[in-house]
């Protein structure tokens, strides 16, 4: 019988049991926070994970107790990568296409949220360009080396919801720049990438999905003030009130890395291909309204044309076809 797990499973309840020697993991982000938490319990049950992050001294740092806790021929190493830098996003593809040897999962963990208003290195917006088209370029550059049977995986966010995909001015050239609107936009970017991905790779038998992790308290927050993070969770928990629902809980680091886990390694890859998890189970699409914790996603960031369009938009913003 299939384990059910939930918003309180954590990584180590999603891995019990599984043996994951001899599987090579690519997760990007691994300064802190949930890619630290997925590389360590990958590590642990014997995978041997790459981990990309900007800042190769930081990462050292924090991704110690991955070292220690790594078993059965688990491992952990290091590669640099600037999401916010097209030139670094090259580089990496570039070193690991050299390195040669596949992936049987790449979790696309790294990300920013509610920056100011700002530009990458080549001029994006910097959400829309760190947390999209830098895992664009990099993904499909070394597309190749995902493995038959392999996976993409792309942390999103319920911050989804906060808006659709602009294909007609991605910048904010002409529209006034709101964080958690460009947040939105990313993060629905990542939806939709994963959607496109899944079709275009699902024939050789790669799958692409894309997950919310949950509510947790990381660096991902570190530009919201705290007073106004406060003000955000009474106004939710006010609205959970109304509906006659408990207040809101932030989840634990292990707890949000364990849909990523679960959607690499355990769930069926025909359930996941193409979809959108969290809580460890396939969110329920809906329009109509989301109380706030509870799952759902939006049938925009599904939309398969949407999907088309963003994957040629992109193209067309990085100057490179895939």
């Amino acid at each position: 019988m299939t384990a059910v797990f939930g918003a309180t499973s954590t990584t180590d309840d999603v891995l019990a049991g599984v043996d994951l020697k001899g599987k090579r993991v690519l997760v990007t982000g691994v300064s802190a926070g949930l890619g630290v938490e997925t590389a360590r319990a990958l590590a642990a049950h014997g995978a041997q994970v790459v981990g990309a992050a900007r800042d190769l001294a930081k990462a050292q740092r924090a991704t110690t107790e991955v070292r220690t806790q790594a078993a059965n021929g688990g491992s952990l190493t290091l590669v640099e990568l600037d999401l916010a830098s097209l030139k670094s996003v090259r580089s990496c593809a570039d070193a690991l296409i050299a390195d040669a040897r596949p992936f049987d999962v790449v979790i696309a963990n790294a990300g920013v949220m509610r920056t100011p208003f700002g530009h990458t290195q080549d001029g994006f917006e910097t959400q829309f360009g760190t947390n999209h088209l830098g895992h664009f370029v990099l993904v499909n550059r070394i597309a190749g080396l995902i493995a038959p049977g392999g996976r993409l995986v792309n942390v999103s966010s319920s911050g989804h919801r906060y808006s659709d995909v602009d294909l007609e001015d991605p910048n904010f050239v002409h529209t006034p720049y709101d964080p958690m609107v460009a947040y939105g936009r990313s993060k629905t970017a990542n939806i939709l990438f994963a959607v496109e991905f899944d079709r275009r790779h699902h024939a050789r038998g790669v799958r692409a999905t894309a997950l919310h992790p949950g509510g947790i308290r990381t660096e991902l927050g570190r530009h919201m003030p705290a007073d106004e993070l406060e003000k955000l969770v009474a106004q939710i928990n006010a609205q959970l009130a109304a509906a006659g629902q408990p207040p809101f809980q932030w989840k634990t680091i292990p707890q949000g890395a364990a849909t990523s886990v679960w959607a690499g390694f355990v769930a069926s890859a025909d359930d996941v291909g193409g979809r959108y998890s969290e809580n460890c189970q396939l969110s329920p699409v809906t329009d109509g309204l989301i109380t706030p914790g509870s799952p759902g996603v939006r049938p925009y960031a599904l939309d398969p044309e949407r999907a088309k369009a963003l994957w040629a938009k992109s193209e067309e913003m990085v100057a490179e076809q895939f």
